[in-house]
């Protein structure tokens, strides 16, 4: 690919895309070729394209009650045959990015597996066939034992007494049906080997009080780990791994199936469940929902460790094990929250 050098991110009037570009773009004092200016980050042929892609598939991904996909999509064949319609202010960017770069823009109709067409999924949200998708989910997903060789974090907010060992075990009863796994029948203590996973699932704010502990198992644990991608020789349509990860980046529609399979693990003998973060794909900055042409890059053989990546673990510990002398607290300290970023890419308000 060419780098001579296009444009520059002052040839861009959106401000999403003029910071997109910005944050891309190459250190070069040069003038820019287009626009003349010379503070903007310059653009090559190939970063234009990046560009592209990055403003208009990625920021205009989609996410529906399960799954998602982008509303708009590029390739090498619509080069001429841009037509999508976008606002005012981004008509001549557009020109631009299409003139001097290699992808054209179309609408995007997504293959249906991508929005929750997976039968296994469509299974556990229908209560009289969830109970044999769990079975199956029970027999093929593997188990993981940890030891006092593990270690973990939980963070509590605003404890009532923030030294007792007692505030970090599972919600008191009058708490218990408010999170993704627990129920007045299960507690649940949530817990995670990452310290800013464990702050951001708890929703921390400045003003808060907050403490943390660090745990480890007093006995082997064994835990149904929901973050492998098991081997199935089935489409996207027919995949029970897919069920599963689209499962844990719902929202609370997908509650009443993720407590009915901890509840169904626990009969089943096991001490808690390992699956993937709800806010794996911000801790990340990986694409959701990632596809090679079409495909999901979960069923490519080759890409398994990669799509593996893009999910973070949690715990999830059946039960009060703090109080039942299965876990221990080895350490309580306060967190002091000093700052807080945030990496951002913009799309089209409309398309």
């Amino acid at each position: 690919m060419s780098e001579e050098i296009l444009l520059c991110s002052d040839c861009f009037k959106d401000e999403g895309l003029k910071i997109n570009a910005y944050h891309i773009g190459l250190t070069d004092e040069k003038n820019c070729p287009n626009c003349n200016s010379a503070k903007g980050r310059k653009l090559n042929r190939q970063l234009i394209d990046k560009l592209t892609y990055q403003f208009f598939v990625i920021g205009t991904i989609h996410k529906t009650d399960f799954g998602g996909a982008p509303i708009v999509q590029s390739n090498e064949q619509h080069k001429d045959k841009t037509d999508i319609e976008v606002s005012v202010w981004l008509k001549a960017d557009l020109k631009i990015l299409t003139k001097f770069g290699t992808m054209g823009l179309f609408y995007y109709g997504p293959r249906l597996w991508m929005i929750g067409e997976i039968e296994p999924l469509k299974s556990l949200l229908n209560k009289k066939e969830r109970k044999e998708i769990i079975k199956n989910i029970l027999e093929k997903y593997p188990s993981k034992t940890i030891n006092s060789d593990n270690y973990f974090y939980r963070v509590r907010v605003n404890p009532k007494i923030p030294e007792s060992i007692n505030e970090y075990c599972s919600a008191p009863v009058e708490l218990l049906g408010n999170g993704r796994l627990d129920s007045v029948d299960l507690p649940i203590l949530y817990c995670s080997e990452i310290i800013d996973l464990c702050l951001h699932e708890c929703r921390v704010r400045s003003e808060d009080e907050i403490y943390m502990a660090k745990l480890k198992p007093k006995t082997d644990l064994k835990l149904l780990d929901l973050t492998e991608l098991i081997d199935e020789n089935v489409s996207e349509f027919e995949s029970l791994d897919l069920a599963i990860h689209f499962l844990f980046l719902a929202g609370k529609n997908s509650y009443e199936v993720c407590r009915q399979i901890c509840k169904d693990a626990e009969k089943a003998g096991y001490d808690g469940l390992i699956f993937p973060s709800y806010f794996s794909y911000l801790a990340t900055g990986h694409i959701p929902f990632e596809t090679v042409y079409g495909i999901s890059i979960r069923k490519i053989p080759s890409m398994k460790e990669y799509a593996k990546s893009q999910s973070i673990p949690n715990l999830a510990l059946f039960g009060r094990p703090i109080r039942d002398n299965k876990i221990d607290v080895e350490s309580i300290n306060r967190v002091v929250l000093t700052k807080v970023t945030y990496n951002a890419i913009f799309g089209p308000v409309e398309v």
